[in-house]
């Protein structure tokens, strides 16, 4: 091969690599195949679309001629988008993370022609500064190395594959005692600034996982430390930097302590998980805040990322080559768009200056202002309007590129979040648009029971992986639980098995990220970690709880008991990175099912409905049973009668059924969490 064969990809993040002067191949047979036939090293770059460091080293190193003719010379070129093939990020990541190095975007690892890494490093600058060597010196050594100390390159795959091998297949299985669940809580909570919020250190990561592991310990124990941690880190999240006040969204992550300078990319997949977590803090407390951010998050993701009737993947980081541009402020741009409005309040606020807090320009913030979050309500009016103002203004400018990519997973969690909030907020068009998506997504990535990871201008990708059927049948369940249409609960149970077919692991439990008909790489990935987003394994718990339930099949549950024994070692060894799937543990034994029986129009039903709606309940599943339809059999609260004719709730939990309830004032009162701490000198009864 002799040319650069990405013009045939329909990865956006491959395409903008196509022009390059490397010989760049997709991942794939005939890569590894001219490898082994030259006898050659594999150079692996991994990045994706709103990657601001894999920019700079594309326009650096893989758009230079020189630097390309060596890497022609002396490897096979290979580039992958993440976004395209999680399971080779999540390999190879883990693969360099094993090496010594920290991992992260881009990713450039070396590897044997059979596939096996041997030596690792990320962004490498193209000529050497800041102690980074150069990334033309780095090909040099390493076609050195590679040449000259076969049996050193041998050792190390030997040792890698193993170490690999024992990260992800070794025997995980033992039996749990879920008062885990609150310890591990604890050994979290003090990993987090109590001043700031977020894990203690430079950089601060949304992590919603574990914000929405803090909130469920104070729900479960009533402890006011998780709820102080908790609040602390979303509100600090909520009103900084790291959202962006003009558009909507929240950025990936920031680059300081105090949340105030973010890195600039926005992810879908990122933004539907904090939607999540912010409606079950506004459905506990009923928080005007988490109430505004939820509304403008789902009106940029409704504005701004929708291809066809479903949601593109993410937006760079970067405009016309600058990181931010499209974000940033002077204060002479926002006395121009806002003049005639009292342009002054809104600066107060949001605290821009002339000198402004960011490479002299302005980040917009509502902390650590001249007048901080909130102000009056008609002053909040204001600030609102002139926000809307600003964006009309910002639209003017050269957008940041977006990766207009369709992903399976990254769908299930939008299409998820919005019927949540739809149901719980009552705003019947995120549910429409959740429907939508679901079907779009059924449609263009569905074959059958199969799903495609990816879809972009009517193509479709890579088949899917297990994060895809977990998603998707996450998402059909929220549908179901918002609209009572028995055609999401059934897509769900056929996805399922899908899953339960073509990704189980039959000897340690649990799901391999790949399918058993997938060309297979030297490891197999079977994992709990939390990444961008919550593995599979993780959000299989919620799923097969959910259908236990609602079909009280044996078998759902007997493969939720297997999949938490299956990794019960694993997730107390490596609690920090398993939040999602501890938070999983807890919706499956805590097996709350809240049903209300009458017809979806009758008034009394509705307010029912509103009244479990209106808390704060992670663990539930509301079923709506109208006249005429029967519970399954076997169903504790089968045979169950509406009391009088009128609608009536019943909460199931571990098989017992509470007393019927009319009245919508006492089901809240029911269900209202957490629980009160017993008194000093009396014990729980």
């Amino acid at each position: 091969m002799s040319r650069n064969q990405l013009d045939q990809s329909n990865s956006a993040y491959l395409l903008q690599h196509k022009d390059n002067p490397v010989h760049w191949y997709p991942w794939g047979r005939e890569a590894l195949a001219d490898a082994e036939a030259q006898n050659k090293p594999i150079l692996l770059s991994i990045g994706y679309t709103a990657c601001h460091w894999c920019h700079v080293m594309n326009q650096e190193s893989f758009a230079d001629a020189e630097t390309a003719a060596l890497m022609n010379e002396s490897f096979i070129n290979i580039k992958v988008d993440r976004a395209e093939r999680p399971d080779l990020d999540q390999l190879f990541q883990s693969a360099s993370n094993a090496m010594g190095s920290t991992g992260g975007w881009p990713l450039t690892i070396f590897l044997t022609p059979n596939g096996t890494p041997f030596f690792t490093a990320t962004y490498l600058p193209k000529d050497a500064r800041f102690g980074q060597p150069s990334f033309k010196s780095v090909l040099g050594d390493v076609t050195k190395l590679y040449r000259d100390q076969s049996a050193t390159i041998a050792q190390t795959t030997a040792t890698l594959t193993q170490q690999l091998h024992n990260l992800w297949n070794r025997d995980m299985r033992a039996d749990l005692n879920t008062s885990v669940l609150d310890n591990l809580a604890i050994r979290i909570g003090q990993r987090y600034d109590i001043f700031f919020g977020g894990m203690t250190g430079a950089q601060r990561f949304v992590q919603p996982q574990l914000i929405e592991l803090l909130w469920r310990a104070y729900l479960r124990t009533g402890m006011a430390q998780f709820v102080q941690v908790a609040s602390k880190t979303l509100d600090s999240m909520l009103i900084a930097g790291l959202f962006d006040h003009v558009g909507g969204g929240f950025f990936r992550y920031a680059t300081d302590e105090r949340w105030m300078i973010p890195h600039f990319e926005k992810i879908a997949a990122d933004n539907a998980q904090i939607i999540d977590v912010a409606l079950s803090f506004w459905q506990h407390n009923r928080n005007a805040l988490s109430q505004t951010r939820i509304e403008e998050t789902i009106g940029w993701l409704l504005r701004d990322m929708m291809v066809e009737d479903a949601f593109a993947a993410s937006l760079d980081s970067d405009s016309e080559g600058e990181e931010g541009k499209y974000y940033l402020w002077t204060e002479a741009e926002v006395d121009a768009a806002l003049v005639g409005t009292f342009s002054q309040k809104f600066k107060d606020a949001y605290g821009i200056t002339r000198e402004g807090n960011f490479q002299g320009k302005n980040i917009l913030r509502r902390v650590a202002t001249k007048a901080p979050y909130p102000q009056s309500e008609a002053d909040e009016s204001l600030l609102s309007k002139q926000c809307g103002m600003l964006l009309a203004a910002r639209q003017r400018r050269v957008a940041p590129i977006r990766d207009d990519q369709v992903l399976a997973d990254a769908n299930g969690m939008v299409i998820a979040a919005l019927a949540s909030a739809g149901a719980a907020m009552r705003r019947v068009e995120w549910v429409a648009a959740a429907t939508k998506a679901f079907d779009f997504i059924v449609k263009a990535l569905g074959d059958g029971d199969t799903l495609f990871h990816s879809w972009r201008g009517g193509k479709r990708g890579h088949t899917g992986f297990a994060d895809d059927y977990a998603h998707m049948a996450r998402a059909a369940l929220a549908l179901w639980e918002a609209t009572g249409e028995k055609r999401f609960l059934d897509q769900a149970g056929r996805w399922v098995h899908t899953l339960n077919e073509n990704f189980w692991d039959a000897f340690g439990g649990g799901y391999f990220t790949t399918a058993h008909s997938d060309d297979p790489l030297f490891v197999r990935v079977r994992s709990i970690f939390d990444q961008t987003q919550p593995p599979a394994n993780s959000v299989m718990l919620s799923v097969l709880s959910r259908l236990h339930m609602a079909t009280q099949e044996a078998a759902y549950a007997d493969r939720g008991n297997k999949l938490i024994q299956g990794f019960a070692d694993e997730v107390t060894r490596a609690f920090m990175s398993s939040g999602s799937f501890l938070n999983g543990i807890e919706f499956f034994i805590s097996n709350l099912e809240i049903l209300v029986l009458g017809a979806v129009e009758n008034q009394k039903t509705l307010e029912l409905i509103g009244a479990v709606q209106g808390r704060s309940l992670p663990n539930k599943l509301l079923v709506v049973v109208p006249p005429g339809q029967e519970l399954p059999e076997g169903h504790p609260a089968k045979g169950k009668p509406m009391v009088n004719g009128n609608p009536t709730a019943y909460i199931v939990q571990r098989g017992q059924v509470s007393q019927p309830i009319n009245n919508p004032v006492a089901l809240s009162q029911m269900l209202q969490l957490p629980p009160p701490r017993p008194q000093p000198g009396t014990r729980p009864q």
